[in-house]
């Protein structure tokens, strides 16, 4: 029931009018009718106390005696009526609290209190706060202190000294936002004693039975006395746990359950508790929802004689019942009209029929509406959307069907003509119940024109169709089963006769599926004429294997043929490959062979694949040869304590197949090593050590767990070998120390191998030299030149070649600017027993520390006293300005402006020209003047360049200056000058 709330000073009201359907609203002629209470109201168009705006009723002057009730709303026109929802008006109000003076409640400190609001009468939702002593001190809600939303009381669980003090209620009207206060009540403490403690005492429950709407929001109220101060919980009885939609953080003396749904329908429980002890309280929520309609009867037209069934379902809770109404009026059951589970049906329409019809659906919470209109309509008969087809085919033998299906109301009698004769049935030539003309096995005598009659009380109306003969579609290929092998191309035939007056149309289908020839990677293609359907397959695949069926379709008929392709190809891969009797180096296998493709399976190959192998790759196997019909092998040759895995491919006589999947993995027995690691060497090191090296054994060879290395070693010329374990399969080095090895000495040294199941052998013995000590001496006469900007002369006496198993590999040279430290030095070394270097890449005009040492693998010696060099001046940074060159007598003349070195920079003492054509390099010429005289180039393009050049070394090139060929120079620049400014 819709509610409206009115309040008692506004002048007028407007009811929004049912839900009307389109037949009202594009009606002109329509009327509206509103009633109160059931009776019909007198409505005027304007200023009376009813009036209509739109088909809305408006009420002015509200009257809170005489217009209070339920509204429903009529709509009429000629095609009959419907009334709307009901819709109920009252009117909300809130007087004003009783005026005598309230007794003051008095309490001992940590007792609990009730404070009662105890609100006047009225109408419509209320909301209700307090106010602690005056306005607008609101009393907060917390743990301790609740006020009722359903009650309007205050409730403090445990009194405290700061509680004492006045309380008013105030309510508030929430249609009508009108507020009123209560007479106060003091609130006051005993003087004797203070309440002990004590378990919780539920003051505020909840209903044992509460109704929740659907999609509205719920809210149950909870709140306990108690000493100390009760906490509240709430639960699920059946331990469904809330919903995320339910802030459990929020959750106290009221649990909002918000969009109530039928899944939170269920038993609830309230649990109050503290330090004395809980109290409960249950509640059982249960759910209803107004109807909502999801099926709905539609607008219809129907024919004398037909009959009606129109749908109506709602959903709702409780479950809705049903009712028909037609025309605003209830629909009784009759013989022919008849409810059943809201679905209305009527035989026998007749016009008494017509009219509008509504669905009611409803339930205790409401009522939902819905509209349709049936029309009943008389109709001579007519072919006006039904014509019969002008011509019908039919092929000797064949059946045919004529259709006549007129439209007309109430359905007549149809009869049919040949010629101008009635049709006479027959075993071949039959009637309908439904009016069609039906012929088995025609022949050319039933050709000619048909003309089909209807009949009915109103009228008569009649067609005639021609039905002609045609020669049938025979296919004249055979079918067959045709051979073709892998990558070969074959057609397949499908060729007809037929009557020449039809159209073909060929369809192909693969096993039973069609074949769309865009849609198949370019391997089928039509190559049939007009009265063949042939297709090409190129390059055949095995899966072009299987039944072709070629159908061929006319107006009048379709028939088809199929035809077998078998297609040749290498085998299939084959499966349930199976390891069995691993040793350390064979396996056994066996597998299944996989299709042949019809060619016989000739031989089988067999490989391997192990995590360090790359991919696959074959194995040697016993037989040598697997024959097509072997099915086992003994794989050899294997690495011990590997694992493996196998797959086997298959070959006949068109090729070699797809592979087997991989068997499971195969690890083959352990055994003692067999391999030794390679490269043995080593030396170097600090003093008194032997450093022996190698290269570690491959996992795949190590031949099973706990490998490891024996390292064996002598002085030259001993007999006894000394040993050490190097337990790690991935160590490559083994360091001997003792004080008693002489530096630089030689030792034999050999390298074995072990694992869990035993020792291997010894690789073959090398001799390694113990470490040599660093250079003891010095390099003496150290010299450093400065040989330019950039670049520094070092040179110094060389120290004997090897003295005292010092051996020398070279020198080191530091140095350093004197504005840093030694330790940042850069490092220059020399090879063999060299006697200068020249260090490159220094800085111009710097002050270099340099110190010399003798190296060899043990380190480097002491240095051979520091020396001093300053670099000379950085070369000039200008290049050659205005050149210019010209051509006299077979020369060419380069002329340039002297470069003027800056005050940091050293001063020019020459030029470099460097002139070269595209194929040759640099020809350098040196000069102190600023021109030089150049031969003139044969027959091609020369490039040149200037550089100047003084103690500091080269300064900046010039920009290339090309000579064009002489001919060019000669016919069009003879004797003449060419600059370029740089």
């Amino acid at each position: 029931m819709l509610q409206a709330y009115i309040t008692g000073y506004m002048p007028c009201l407007e009811i929004l009018q049912g839900a009307l359907n389109s037949f009202y609203l594009n009606n002109t002629s329509s009327s509206i009718t509103w009633k109160l209470n059931g009776t019909v109201l007198s409505v005027k168009s304007s200023g009376s106390h009813y009036s209509l705006s739109g088909g809305n009723l408006r009420i002015s002057r509200l009257n809170k005696d005489h217009d209070a009730g339920t509204y429903q709303c009529l709509a009429s026109n000629s095609f009959g009526t419907i009334v709307s929802r009901e819709a109920s008006l009252t009117f909300a109000y809130l007087e004003n609290f009783k005026t005598h003076k309230r007794g003051s409640v008095s309490v001992r400190e940590g007792q609990g209190v009730v404070l009662l609001c105890g609100p006047p009468p009225h109408s419509g939702d209320l909301m209700f706060s307090w106010i602690f002593n005056e306005y607008p001190s609101f009393v907060k809600q917390d743990h301790r202190r609740f006020v009722s939303q359903e009650t309007g009381n205050l409730y403090i669980a445990k009194v405290e000294l700061s509680d004492v003090g006045n309380y008013t209620c105030v309510v508030t009207n929430t249609v009508t936002k009108t507020r009123v206060q209560g007479p106060p009540t003091p609130l006051v403490l005993r003087s004797d004693g203070v309440m002990g403690e004590y378990e919780p005492k539920i003051e505020v429950q909840f209903p044992e039975l509460v109704h929740g709407a659907k999609g509205s929001t719920v809210k149950l109220e909870c709140f306990a006395l108690g000493n100390p101060v009760p906490s509240i919980s709430w639960r699920r009885v059946d331990g469904v746990p809330f919903a995320r939609k339910v802030d459990t953080r929020k959750v106290s003396g009221v649990l909002d359950l918000p969009y109530f749904q039928q899944e939170d329908a269920g038993t609830y429980e309230c649990v109050a508790e503290n330090s004395r002890g809980l109290n409960t309280v249950k509640g059982k929520l249960s759910f209803y929802a107004q109807p909502h309609l999801i099926e709905k009867p539609q607008d219809v037209q129907k024919s004398i004689d037909d009959s009606l069934v129109w749908e109506c379902k709602a959903t709702g809770k409780p479950k809705p019942s049903y009712r028909w109404m037609k025309n605003g009026e209830n629909l009784e059951p009759t013989e022919r009209v008849q409810v059943a589970n809201g679905a209305l049906s009527i035989s026998r329409l007749t016009l008494a029929d017509v009219g509008m019809y509504q669905c009611v659906a409803g339930n205790k919470h409401g009522e939902v509406y819905s509209n349709a209109e049936l029309r009943v309509i008389a109709v001579a008969p007519d072919f006006g959307s039904t014509p019969v087809r002008s011509q019908t085919l039919v092929k000797e033998g064949g059946d045919v069907l004529i259709e006549c299906k007129p439209k007309m109301s109430p359905w007549g009698i149809i009869s049919w003509k040949k010629t101008a004769e009635p049709l006479r049935e027959s075993n071949r030539v039959s009637i309908l119940e439904n009016g069609n003309l039906r012929i088995w096995n025609a022949t050319k005598v039933d050709a000619g024109v048909y003309t089909c009659l209807a009949t009915n009380q109103f009228g008569v109306a009649s067609r005639c169709t021609h039905l002609a003969y045609v020669q049938p579609t025979v296919i004249v290929t055979q079918p067959s089963t045709m051979d073709v092998t892998v990558g070969e191309s074959v057609i397949l035939p499908c060729q007809v006769t037929y009557d020449p007056s039809l159209e073909l149309k060929f369809t192909w289908f693969f096993n039973e599926q069609l074949i769309h020839f865009a849609n198949h990677g370019g391997y089928f293609e039509k190559v049939g004429g007009h009265s063949a359907g042939d297709i090409m397959i190129r390059n055949v695949q095995l899966k072009h294997a299987g039944k072709y069926t070629c159908a061929v379709q006319t107006k009048v008929d379709s028939i088809s043929i199929a035809a077998d392709l078998v297609v040749r190809g290498p085998p299939g891969p084959p499966n349930g490959i199976h390891v069995s009797e691993v040793s350390e180096t064979t396996v056994s296998l066996s597998w299944r062979p996989g299709s042949d493709n019809h060619s016989p399976i000739t031989a089988y190959t067999i490989q391997a694949r192990t995590p360090f192998s790359l991919g696959w790759q074959a194995v040697t196997t016993v037989p040598e040869s697997v024959g097509g019909r072997q099915l086992t092998a003994t794989v050899t040759e294997l690495n011990p304590w590997v694992e493996y895995e196998f797959r086997v491919l298959g070959s006949n006589a068109v090729g070699t197949g797809e592979p087997s999947k991989p068997s499971k993995q195969a690890r083959t027995k352990e055994t003692s090593p067999r391999v030794t690691p390679a490269n043995v060497s080593g030396g170097g090191g600090s003093r008194s050590e032997l450093v022996i090296t190698w290269e570690p054994v491959p996992e795949e060879l190590q031949n099973g767990p706990g490998f490891g290395y024996v390292v064996a070693f002598r002085p030259h010329g001993a007999t006894g070998w000394m040993q050490a374990a190097v337990p790690s399969p991935e160590a490559s080095r083994y360091v001997f120390k003792n004080e008693s090895i002489q530096p630089f000495s030689p030792f034999h040294v050999k390298v074995g191998v072990y694992n869990n199941v035993g020792e291997g052998p010894f690789g073959p013995v090398s001799t390694i030299y113990s470490a040599e000590d660093e250079p003891g001496r010095a390099p003496t006469r150290v010299r450093a030149k400065s040989l330019s900007a950039s670049q520094v002369e070092v040179s110094w006496k060389a120290l004997p070649w090897n003295v005292s198993k010092r051996r020398l590999l070279g020198y080191e040279l530091r140095y350093w600017p004197r504005s840093e430290k030694e330790e940042s030095a850069s490092v220059q070394r020399t090879v063999g027993n060299q006697t200068s270097s020249v260090l490159r890449g220094l800085r111009g005009s710097t002050y270099y520390y340099i110190t010399v040492r003798a190296y060899n693998t043990a380190g480097t010696g002491p240095p051979g006293g520091t020396v001093n060099v300053t670099t000379k001046k950085p070369p000039p940074s200008q290049p050659p300005a205005k050149v210019m060159w010209n051509t006299s007598n077979s020369k060419i003349i380069v002329n340039w402006e002297q470069v003027k070195a800056l005050e940091n920079e050293s001063e020019v003492t020459g030029y470099k020209v460097s002139p070269r054509n595209r194929h040759s390099p640099a020809n350098v010429m040196e000069t102190n003047t600023t021109s030089v005289e150049l031969s003139l180039p044969t027959d091609e393009e020369y490039i040149i360049q200037i550089k100047p050049f003084g103690e500091g070394g080269e300064g900046s090139s010039s920009r290339q200056i090309t000579i064009p060929r002489i001919a060019d120079a000669r016919n069009s620049n003879s004797g003449a000058a060419f600059s370029l400014m740089t």
